[in-house]
C-alpha cells in the first residue's frame, strides 16, 4: 500500500472541529512574517515581565506544537496517536541552560525519560540535545581545537560523562537514543563524542543515533567516513537525517567571520543532498539504521520507493520516518496507515522554558517556502470535507 498524502480524513482524524480551526488560525498567523516578529517580541517581553500570559500561550501555540508540561501530561495524546499506529518521541525541549546543576538536571530528566519510555510501547526512542549536557561555548572551543584550561578540561570530561551515562542506560534498557545536531561550529565536538558512544554501545545494533543536517554540503563526506570507520571497527550506525534548523544563523556567521558558508548554495542542492544521504544509507542498511526526519513529501516518497525497490517490509525495524508534533500530519498519519514506521517528535516542558523552541518553530515555518501554504491548504480541504460530510 502506497501512502496517500492527500488523504485529509486520515491526516486529521484525531482533530476535533475546534482543533482544526485553531490549527488553521495558527498557520495563518505563522504565514505572516511581520506578525511572527511582533508576536515573538511581545511574547518574550510578557514572559520576562512575568505577565499572566501562560494560560493564553498554553491554549494556543503550546497545545498545538507541544504534548504537555511533563511526561504524564503528554500521555493522552501519545496514546491516541498510538491507537492510529503513530509512535511518539518525548523531547524535553528546554534549551539554553549553561549552569552545571541545570545540565545535571537535564541529564536526570533524560534518564527518567529512558525509564518511562521502556514501559511504553508507544514511545520507541528517547532524545536529547548536545547543549542540554554542556555549554555551547565549550563545544565550540573543542570543535575549533583550541587548548582548554584545566577547569575546562574537567568540565569537558563531565560532559562526556553525561553522554556515557545516558548511552549506557539506553543500551542496558534496549531503547534507541536520538542525539540532535546543532550549529556547525560546535558540531564537530558533539560528533566526536557520539562516535565514541557508537563504538561502545552499537556493537550489536544501533542504539545511539547521531543527527546529520543535510543542508550542510559537507555531510555526505561525513557519512562516508563514518561508514568506513564502522565497517573497519565493526559497530552499527544510527542516523537521524534532517535538512537542518539553523540556516539563517549559519549564513550570517559565515558572512560575519569571512568563511565559506557550510550551507548548500540552494534549496535544490539541499534537497539533492538529503536524498543522496538517504540513498547512501539505504545502500548500507546492513550497517546503518535510519530515522528520516522530514516534512518534505517528495523525500518521504523517495524513501518509500527505495524500500520497495529493495523489497523491504513496510515496517522494517531499521527504517523510521519522523515529523514534529503539530506539523505534517498528512505525512505521518498516512505513512502509518500504509504500514510504515512513523513517529511524532512530541516536545514538552514548562511553558515559559519551552518558548525558545516554539519561537524557532514559528520562525522556521515562516522562512520555509511553501510549508505553511501546504498546511493551510490541507486544513482548508479537511474543513470543506467535513462540511460536506464526505
Amino acid at each position: 500500500m502506497h501512502p496517500d498524502f492527500e488523504n485529509t480524513a486520515i491526516a486529521f482524524q484525531l482533530k476535533t472541529d475546534s482543533q482544526l480551526e485553531r490549527a488553521y488560525f495558527l498557520f495563518k498567523l505563522i504565514g505572516n512574517e511581520p506578525l511572527v516578529r511582533i508576536g515573538t517580541a511581545v511574547t518574550n517581553f510578557a514572559i520576562k515581565a512575568h505577565l499572566p500570559v501562560e494560560g493564553l500561550i498554553r491554549a494556543t501555540v503550546f497545545d498545538h506544537f507541544c504534548g504537555g508540561v511533563n511526561e504524564d501530561d503528554c500521555m493522552p495524546i501519545i496514546d491516541k496517536m498510538h491507537e492510529k499506529g503513530v509512535y511518539s518521541i518525548l523531547d524535553y525541549s528546554v534549551e539554553g541552560k549553561e549552569i552545571e546543576n541545570q545540565l545535571d538536571f537535564t541529564l536526570h530528566k533524560v534518564l527518567e525519560v529512558l525509564d518511562f519510555v521502556k514501559k511504553k510501547s508507544a514511545i520507541p526512542f528517547a532524545v536529547f540535545k548536545p547543549t542540554g549536557f554542556g555549554r555551547f561555548e565549550l563545544y565550540a572551543k573543542v570543535s575549533a581545537k583550541k587548548e582548554l584550561t584545566q577547569d575546562e578540561t574537567a568540565e569537558w570530561q563531565r560532559i562526556i560523562g553525561r553522554y556515557d551515562k545516558v548511552c549506557k542506560k539506553a543500551h542496558d534498557l534496549n531503547v534507541a537514543l536520538l542525539i540532535d545536531a546543532e550549529e556547525s561550529w560546535m558540531q564537530d565536538a558533539a560528533d566526536a563524542i557520539v562516535l565514541e558512544m557508537m563504538r561502545k554501545y552499537n556493537k550489536e545494533k544501533a542504539v545511539v543515533f547521531n543527527t546529520v543536517q543535510m543542508y550542510r554540503w559537507d555531510r555526505m563526506q561525513y557519512l562516508r567516513k563514518l561508514n568506513e570507520t564502522a565497517t573497519s571497527e565493526h559497530f552499527k550506525i544510527g542516523l537521524k537525517v534532517v535538512r537542518g534548523a539553523y540556516m539563517e544563523k549559519e549564513n550570517e556567521r559565515a558572512k560575519e567571520y569571512g568563511y565559506k558558508s557550510p550551507i548548500c548554495e540552494s534549496k535544490q542542492a539541499t534537497d539533492d543532498n538529503f536524498d543522496n544521504g538517504v540513498a547512501f544509507i539505504m545502500e548500507n542498511l546492513e550497517r546503518i539504521s535510519i530515522f528520516a526526519g522530514t516534512h518534505n513529501e517528495k523525500s518521504s516518497l523517495k524513501l518509500v520507493d527505495l524500500m520497495k525497490k529493495r523489497d523491504l517490509d513496510n515496517a522494517d525495524s531499521n527504517i523510521w520516518f519522523g515529523q514534529l508534533y503539530g506539523m505534517s500530519d498528512h505525512i505521518t498519519f498516512n505513512l502509518t496507515a500504509a504500514g510504515y514506521n512513523a513517529a511524532k517528535y512530541v516536545p514538552y516542558g514548562p511553558v515559559k522554558d519551552v518558548m525558545p523552541y516554539l519561537i524557532r518553530r514559528a520562525e522556521e515555518n515562516t522562512s520555509v517556502a511553501g510549508q505553511t501554504t501546504r498546511e493551510l491548504a490541507l486544513l482548508q480541504k479537511e474543513k470543506k470535507r467535513r462540511k460536506l460530510d464526505i
